[in-house]
């Protein structure tokens, strides 16, 4: 049996770098990825995630931007850890660790393994008045390397779901175009 994919773009457009999940998933309408795989912009529609996430996927790829200390634009691959129950559920919103641990709340089945392709932001709004739609340039140039990762990374998840995350290498960051330094690919 072909192995449920689960590509997944959250973030809000409108608050600049945020919209990295869905501009990745746009980008993807150029190069799809294998017809097995869902791949859906999830923008802030935390709750459709949850439920989206119970419906018997073996792995779930969120993407979406993350302050992890690199330069702006560098992309890096993480592993989820399964909620604990010390992140409270939220309906309301998509902080990636509460809709996982929305998710687990509304469901009796054991989550999907979920891997975060995420993305160092330069700019993000700081007030809920703030509205800044558009990436920056690194995170813009990082969405064609986004696109490079998940066709490389996708196969090897379909071929193998619970295999280990195929690490990036070393985190990709802005400058000169390079794929991601996924196995098989090479980095710049």
């Amino acid at each position: 049996m072909t192995p449920r994919l689960l590509v997944a773009g959250v973030g809000n457009i409108f608050l600049a770098d945020d919209a990295f999940g869905p501009e990745v998933i746009r980008a993807l309408d150029r190069r799809p990825l294998p017809p097995p795989v869902r791949v859906h912009d999830y923008g802030i529609r935390g709750m459709d995630l949850a439920y989206d996430l119970l419906d018997g996927y073996d792995t779930a790829v969120l993407v979406d931007t993350a302050r992890r200390g690199h330069h702006p634009g560098t992309l890096s691959l993480i592993e989820a850890e399964p909620p604990d129950g010390g992140v409270v559920p939220e309906a309301h919103g998509m902080d990636p660790a509460k809709v996982l641990a929305l998710a687990a709340h509304l469901g009796e089945e054991p989550l999907p393994r979920v891997l975060v392709l995420a993305c160092e932001p330069e700019l993000l709004p700081t007030g809920d008045e703030d509205i800044l739609p558009g990436l920056s340039t690194p995170v813009r140039e990082a969405v064609g390397r986004a696109v490079d990762a998940l066709h490389t990374l996708i196969p090897a998840l379909l071929a193998d779901p619970g295999a280990p995350a195929p690490p990036l290498g070393r985190p990709v960051e802005s400058g000169p175009p390079c794929p991601a330094a996924l196995p098989g690919t090479t980095g710049g």
